[in-house]
């Protein structure tokens, strides 16, 4: 990743492009976007996304790569993306720790990979692919899950295992530990303890949704919620002022109240952190 990223960065999403594009450039101060959203987009549509890439640093999160998948990795994909990386000078490249196809299609959801030492191999030797074909180092995200099925060991221990074994960044989602330790009954702070941070790019924050006493589903269609900022104040402690990115999908509030949440962030990496830009 790029020494120029700093800060607190916002999810693009089509939504937010007027928004965006009347903001002042420090409102957030970097951007995530999806490229599969965004490659080959031109028209109108195409001319605004300019216009944002030529006022804020860029990175990207994509949602296809499906790393877990049984298909072969699609290296047309690989190919389009390390172009728009390069076009647009992205700072990082980032992907989910999970799978979303198979030899039949896209599946259009996020599915767990097993907790296995196989699985490990198989994941590594996949993001090492990947790698060698973007040439250069991505980030795999922790994500959120609602099952582990043939589980042999913990979810941190096997994050941990192919961090190491692919010798990949960490894209570190700070609400999905949260949900996780609901769903699966763990403790979040030892989890952030155990976690390999020292691997990480930049952060997530996120809203989440609530269907039961012990059940949370990752939505990103509401605020971020207490437990959620102390958890990521604690991860600043432990592996410093690492950017971050406010994460919205659907449900958008006001845009002043998205600043407002961006410039909370600021706020929580500078109380752990003198030094950060308090500015919004």
């Amino acid at each position: 990743m790029s020494a120029a990223l700093s800060g607190t960065g916002l999810g693009l999403r089509r939504a937010l492009l007027d928004d965006l594009i009347a903001a002042p450039p420090s409102a957030p101060d970097f951007l995530e976007l999806a490229p599969e959203n965004w490659i080959g987009i031109g028209g109108r549509l195409g001319r605004r996304f300019q216009s944002i890439a030529e006022r804020f640093p860029l990175v990207c999160h994509g949602l296809s790569l499906s790393i877990g998948s049984p298909a072969p990795l699609d290296h047309q994909l690989l190919a389009d993306v390390k172009a728009f990386l390069d076009r647009h000078q992205i700072h990082a490249y980032t992907e989910h720790l999970s799978w979303c196809s198979d030899e039949r299609g896209h599946l259009y959801d996020l599915m767990p990979i097993p907790f296995t030492e196989d699985a490990v191999h198989y994941a590594a030797g996949r993001i090492r692919e990947a790698q060698d074909h973007l040439e250069r180092r991505i980030g795999i995200e922790n994500v959120s899950c609602y099952a582990t099925p043939g589980a042999e060991m913990t979810e941190l221990e096997f994050v941990n295992a192919v961090l190491a074994e692919a010798d990949c960044g960490l894209l570190l989602d700070v609400n999905n530990i949260y949900v996780n330790s609901i769903n699966f009954q763990y403790d979040p702070h030892e989890f952030l303890a155990g976690i390999d941070g020292q691997r990480t790019m930049y952060l997530h924050v996120a809203g989440h949704a609530v269907r039961g006493p012990d059940l949370r589903v990752d939505s990103h269609g509401a605020a971020v919620i207490e437990p959620v900022w102390a958890l990521l104040g604690e991860a600043f402690e432990r592996f410093g002022n690492l950017p971050t990115v406010l994460e919205r999908d659907f449900n958008f509030p006001p845009f002043a109240d998205l600043i407002a949440e961006v410039a909370r962030i600021r706020a929580v990496q500078a109380e752990v952190a003198p030094g950060t830009r308090e500015d919004a």
